[in-house]
């Protein structure tokens, strides 16, 4: 079991337009279309910097992989950003993509997080 963290700079300008179109749209598909398990989801500030971070599971590398490129590869996902850009302008920034994979000495250690916060 890995785990991958995501973290997107969001803008203060459009962030409730960012999170109705991960919320409504981007979720739903992942999950429904693509098999992506959703741990958990945040917003944090660093410094003056407004970011949005989730935590997906994976049971393997080449699964994640997959996955991603079926994704992104969606229509109805490429329509949907298409025209969220074009009303609300640029909605992510700088992306940064983790993998987390645990230590020898990890409580998460070949078991799902996803239990935990059922």
């Amino acid at each position: 079991m890995i785990q991958q963290l995501r973290i997107y700079e969001i803008f203060e300008k459009n962030k409730s337009a960012f999170h109705a179109r991960f919320r409504d749209h981007a979720a739903r598909i992942m999950q429904s279309r693509y098999g992506f398990k959703i741990v958990a989801m945040w917003e944090t500030k660093l410094g003056e910097r407004t970011e949005f971070a989730y935590l997906l599971e994976w049971p393997d590398e080449a699964t994640k992989i997959a996955a991603w490129t079926a994704f992104k590869a969606d229509a109805e996902w490429s329509e949907i950003k298409r025209v969220t850009h074009a009303e609300h302008g640029l909605m992510v920034g700088q992306i940064e993509d983790r993998l987390l994979a645990p230590t020898d000495y990890s409580p998460a250690k070949g078991r799902s997080l996803l239990a935990t916060y059922a």
